[in-house]
């Protein structure tokens, strides 16, 4: 999370960098966890769906557990440094203005869809994506960029990131719900219409 701190009782521990807040949200087991309000959520910067393992990578994962080396110690592949070196190269990977317009399009489509040709997600939006949107969303497309090994962001960059910078940051109303449409939904009808440069 953006704080970068973590609050256990009445004890807060300041991360150094480059370390980060992950949570886990397990849909099978509620108990003595508790939703957290729009504002907290939306600080996260990515919410990333991981379903079930294939057939061979849980045969790995059982292998993994019950060998030898389940228990190996795990040996560093990258100094904190280079993670710092990295990140401030993401910053600086290119993003000209057609992308900034561009997601500026697909999040203020989440807010007034109207304006974007896309009346029929007016009753389902119950609110859109806030400024941090805009801003995780550039951030994580020069970061996909980066892992691409290119200096600039192309619009595929934008639309591969899209859904995990947005999904927890589009409000759905009850009849959305009850008509099961999903965040996925909305941002594949956005994606769909938004005018890609």
């Amino acid at each position: 999370m953006q704080e970068k701190q973590v609050t256990i009782g009445n004890q807060t521990y300041k991360l150094e960098e480059p370390f980060l807040v992950l949570a886990t949200q397990n849909p099978i087991e509620q108990e003595g966890t508790y939703p957290l309000p729009e504002a907290q959520v939306d600080r996260f910067m990515l919410k990333i769906q991981i379903s079930y393992p294939s057939k061979e990578e849980e045969r790995e994962i059982i292998r993994r557990s019950l060998g030898d080396d389940a228990f190996e110690e795990v040996q560093p592949i990258i100094q904190p440094e280079e993670i710092l070196r990295a990140r401030q190269s993401v910053r600086k990977v290119y993003m000209d203005e057609k992308i900034e317009q561009y997601i500026l399009d697909l999040v203020f489509a989440t807010r007034n869809p109207s304006e974007y040709g896309l009346k029929e997600l007016v009753p389902l939006i119950n609110y859109g994506g806030s400024p941090r949107a805009s801003i995780n969303l550039a951030i994580a497309s020069k970061a996909y960029a980066f892992l691409k090994r290119r200096g600039y962001v192309i619009p595929e960059d934008v639309r591969s990131v899209c859904h995990d910078v947005m999904r927890h940051r589009v409000g759905l109303t009850y009849e959305a719900e009850a008509e099961s449409i999903t965040q996925q939904d909305i941002i594949n009808k956005i994606l769909n219409v938004v005018q890609v440069p």
